[in-house]
């Protein structure tokens, strides 16, 4: 849990991803064509990825634990959660306050 900690509260934009996921592609794209330039952690290609996927599961409470969104260090959650905060228009807001976007 301390390492998804620390990754997500490295950069403006964090992604937990699995490079064969679908809708992780779509948060990816999503925040591409915002202009934002997230960090994508492929857990699939890292060596502890599997530890992060576990940590990331009990973060959530949820069996899919990817996609996972942090935004200046905190967890937005799921591509449910920020989903819904693009189409309620909170997402530029957290985007800006981060400093991910201008």
């Amino acid at each position: 849990m301390e390492r998804v900690v620390k990754l997500a509260s490295e950069k403006a934009v964090v992604i937990f991803s699995l490079s064969s996921c679908c809708m992780c592609h779509a948060v990816k794209r999503l925040f591409c064509g915002m202009g934002v330039n997230p960090t994508v952690y492929e857990l699939d290609q890292d060596p502890r990825g599997k530890d992060l996927e576990t940590a990331l599961m009990r973060l959530l409470g949820n069996s899919q634990p990817v996609p996972v969104v942090f935004i200046g260090g905190k967890l937005i959650g799921a591509m449910d959660r920020v989903m819904a905060s693009h189409i309620n228009g909170t997402l530029v807001p957290l985007l800006k306050e981060a400093g991910a976007l201008w």
